[in-house]
Order: structure tokens, then C-alpha cells, then sequence
């Protein structure tokens, strides 16, 4: 069928959607100038720097946990509601330090970035 023009099929949404991509153009990475490429690689270094705490307790907690309970295995003989404290301590108790640990974080890479 040498003389069909071959045409793309789609949903009115995949359509919206692909126009609006090509409607705004691509992203690109704004340029900073001199100062400011400065200024940036800076705190982004401090920032880095700022990171190696919170990263450490992260691993010590992590890699602890399971110690403690392989040092003291009668720790598995204490129950809550019929589940090992072991087996909660180890369930539950890494989500609220993870997010203490992110809030932490967070608060340190702001104040870095207002005192620069």
C-alpha cells in the first residue's frame, strides 16, 4: 500500500500530554555565573561535609541494632503483646529514627545555606 500515510494512534490524554512536553521545551541547567558557581560548589561541599554525622549514626543504628540482640539474645525472651521486643525494636524503631535523623539533616543543611 504504497500510496497510505501511516497514522499514530493515541488517547486524547497520551496526546495532551506529549504536546504539552514539546510545548515547553526542554529543561536545561541554569548557568551560574563566576560568584555563583563558586558560592554553590561551596555549600554543596559543606553540605557534604554536614552529611557524615548524620550518615554515621545511620549506620551505627543499623548495623548496631542487630548486634545488640545478637550480644544479648535473652533480649528475644522479652515480649509486648506476644511479639519479641527484638523482633519490633527491629521493625519499628528505624522509621521514626529515620526521620529524626532526616529532620536533623535537613535543619543543618538549611542553617548552612543562611549563613552563607
Amino acid at each position: 500500500m504504497p500510496g497510505h500515510k501511516r497514522v499514530a494512534v493515541m488517547s486524547p490524554q497520551t496526546r495532551l500530554a506529549l504536546s504539552r512536553r514539546r510545548a515547553r521545551g526542554r529543561w536545561r541547567v541554569p548557568k551560574l555565573d563566576g560568584p555563583g558557581a563558586d558560592r554553590a560548589v561551596e555549600l554543596h561541599r559543606r553540605q557534604l561535609r554536614l552529611a557524615v554525622a548524620p550518615l554515621a549514626v545511620l549506620f551505627a543504628g543499623i548495623l548496631g541494632l542487630p548486634m545488640l540482640f545478637a550480644l544479648f539474645p535473652a533480649l528475644d525472651e522479652v515480649r509486648l503483646l506476644g511479639i519479641p521486643v527484638s523482633w519490633l525494636a527491629l521493625a519499628v524503631l528505624p522509621y521514626p529514627a529515620l526521620a529524626l535523623l532526616a529532620g536533623w539533616q535537613l535543619r543543618r543543611a538549611e542553617r548552612a545555606e543562611d549563613t552563607e
